[in-house]
């Protein structure tokens, strides 16, 4: 029997960019947000996946007053 080999990890300093933590939060949110809503939706739109109800919320909001699509900040 061959002995197992051990590695030793050595741990290191992962630091994000205030962008991406602000980001991540916001995909977070959008996530809890779609899941909480999710039961309402279904209950309209019995089809509907979570999978698209999700993408809706990660789609980008159209301004209705001028027809053009802008990101969400």
């Amino acid at each position: 029997m061959k002995p197992k080999m051990q590695y030793q990890v050595q741990p290191r300093e992962i630091v994000a960019h205030r962008s991406e933590q602000i980001q991540v939060r916001e995909e977070i949110q959008n996530f809890l947000r779609a899941l909480d809503s999710y039961p309402a939706r279904v209950a309209k739109e019995p089809s509907i996946s979570f999978q698209q109800h999700l993408c809706s919320f990660f789609a980008p909001a159209r301004d209705e007053r001028h027809g053009n699509r802008f990101r969400r900040q």
